[in-house]
């Protein structure tokens, strides 16, 4: 297999990676598939440079991230991160079920970017040491940080809760 064809095999297994850091920085679908196209073209620019000493969604997912807050930054644009979090099944009760979701979204949109890009992660099931290896943070720093933004969470919760 060729350079090329190794590339775009690799991109397309894991494009899943890139199509939630674009939803989590980018409002409108053009914005989207603009940032999903910076991102693939920086990966491609820096395919050369991976070793292999990471996985290669490790890998990508920091180039996309490095991207996408380059790109945001460089537009100007805000994002929106209410999208990339559609089920969030067991932090919200039964009960008014609407509302807390809007509460969640409402708190988790004031987060640090890098929190977002954890609690996005931790949504999705990543175990700590995945995320880590995509941060580029330890793991114990990852556990550290899950349970600070989860506290954070809930009490920002309770606080839009009484406004």
């Amino acid at each position: 297999m060729n350079h090329q064809a190794e590339f775009l095999k690799l991109i397309k297994e894991n494009e899943r990676i890139i199509f939630k850091i674009c939803r989590m920085y980018m409002d409108t679908v053009v914005d989207r598939q603009d940032l999903f196209q910076e991102i693939v073209g920086q990966a491609w620019h820096s395919y050369e440079s991976f070793k292999g000493l990471s996985k290669f969604s490790s890998w990508l997912y920091r180039i996309a991230l490095n991207t996408a807050l380059t790109y945001f930054k460089k537009n100007k644009r805000s994002k929106n991160t209410i999208e990339s979090y559609k089920t969030i099944k067991d932090v919200i009760e039964e009960e008014d079920r609407q509302e807390q979701i809007d509460l969640m979204y409402t708190a988790i949109s004031r987060l640090p970017k890098i929190d977002k890009a954890i609690v996005m992660l931790y949504l999705d099931d990543y175990s700590y040491q995945q995320i880590s290896e995509m941060i580029g943070m330890n793991i114990s720093n990852v556990g550290v940080r899950i349970n600070r933004i989860k506290k954070r969470l809930k009490d920002d919760c309770n606080e839009l809760q009484s406004e």
